[in-house]
């Protein structure tokens, strides 16, 4: 045998022998690496996040009918209270359209008055013999027209009313006025947004997460929010939800922590704050969605042994996906290593090589 030959067999025997003493593990010669997750509480990459302080209620108001925006009373960045006239319409035409119905009124109630007097008279006229009872039954069915019509005429008033008084916008809740979307003078579609009306009586603050460190928290987990520009000031939240679609530019989920009622006004309304989990916070165990072997159910896994890493197949319990981890409820311990590669080409039994990284 020529020297280069035995130099490249003797390099091949000791990347397999470096192979086999990787980590402490007793591995047979030549059994393959092993894609794996060591089980653990998901615990995020980061420590704390900056968040946003927001209102929980942000609403667009607008007017329900078409008409001119004749003046608005506030402007972005004004505090208003609950019933505040925030902006009204121009009620020239509504006015108009009111008397049009106030006038309808005045005529059904006379023509209905009259309709009345004929049906009495009538009634006493054939009471006496004098007229038939057929007349009596139309003077009836045309009384009962008559009352007909003024019960349409006053839902016409009623109606003109209430789109006289909508000509005034008014705020449905104290809050802050965020945005403007139309300057007197616009001509508005009915429900078109006038401004943004963002509630004060309820705050939040939201932060952005990856999908893999979301699966680590609960609704109702604990998170410390402390104000960036004044770090003394600290209160606790609660995880209050989790949107269930990711953003689609930067594939993060967003996280909404509810502030409590008596937190300081200086968490005012998009205040940077500084976000971080208390220790006490209950984490999640979560693995790949990959790791699950395919047509197992209830699902399956690979669990490598301690011993001498042979590969045995172990039925867990799973919560919901989240991105492309699944939570697990059962069946694991923590420091359990699990396969998550090429799950579907190995066998019960099977002796795998050392750990590496996916």
């Amino acid at each position: 045998m020529n020297r280069p030959v035995l130099f490249g067999l003797m390099a091949a025997s000791l990347f397999a022998t470096g192979l086999a003493a990787e980590d402490g593990d007793a591995v047979t010669l030549g059994s393959r690496p092993v894609v794996s997750e060591r089980v653990a509480p998901q615990q995020s990459s980061q420590q704390s996040w900056v968040g946003i302080v927001v209102a929980r209620v942000e609403t667009d108001l607008g007017f329900l009918q078409v008409g001119t925006l004749a003046s608005r009373s506030v402007d972005a960045g004004a505090v208003v209270t609950r019933d505040q006239v925030l902006a009204m319409l121009d009620p020239q035409d509504l006015d108009s359209d009111l008397r049009s119905a106030q006038a309808g009124v005045t005529v059904a109630e006379a023509q209905a008055q009259s309709a009345r007097d004929a049906a009495e008279r009538t009634n006493e006229l054939v009471a006496r013999g004098v007229d038939s009872t057929a007349s009596a039954q139309s003077e009836a069915a045309q009384l009962a027209a008559a009352e007909a019509q003024l019960e349409q005429a006053r839902a016409l008033l009623a109606r003109a009313q209430d789109t006289r008084d909508n000509a005034s916008l008014r705020a449905p809740q104290d809050g802050v006025i965020t945005e403007i979307f139309a300057e007197p003078g616009a001509t508005l579609a009915a429900g078109a947004p006038v401004l943004r009306l963002a509630g004060t009586e309820a705050r939040e603050v939201v932060i952005d997460l990856t999908e893999e460190d979301v699966a680590g928290y609960n609704i109702g987990a604990a998170f410390d929010v402390t104000l960036e520009a004044d770090p003394t000031q600290t209160v606790t939240v609660t995880l209050a939800s989790i949107d269930p679609v990711a953003t689609r530019a930067t594939r993060t989920r967003r996280l909404r922590l509810a502030l409590p009622a008596d937190a300081p006004v200086d968490f005012r309304l998009g205040a940077l704050v500084s976000v971080s989990p208390q220790a006490q916070t209950a984490l999640r165990t979560s693995l790949p969605v990959v790791a699950l072997i395919e047509g197992t159910d209830p699902p399956q896994v690979w669990r490598v042994s301690k011993d001498d890493r042979s590969i045995h197949a172990i039925q867990i319990t799973v919560g919901p996906q989240i991105g492309s981890r699944v939570l697990v409820v059962d069946g694991l311990s923590e420091g359990d290593e699990i396969v998550v590669r090429g799950v579907n080409s190995i066998e019960e039994g099977q002796i795998v090589g050392p750990q590496v990284q996916k």
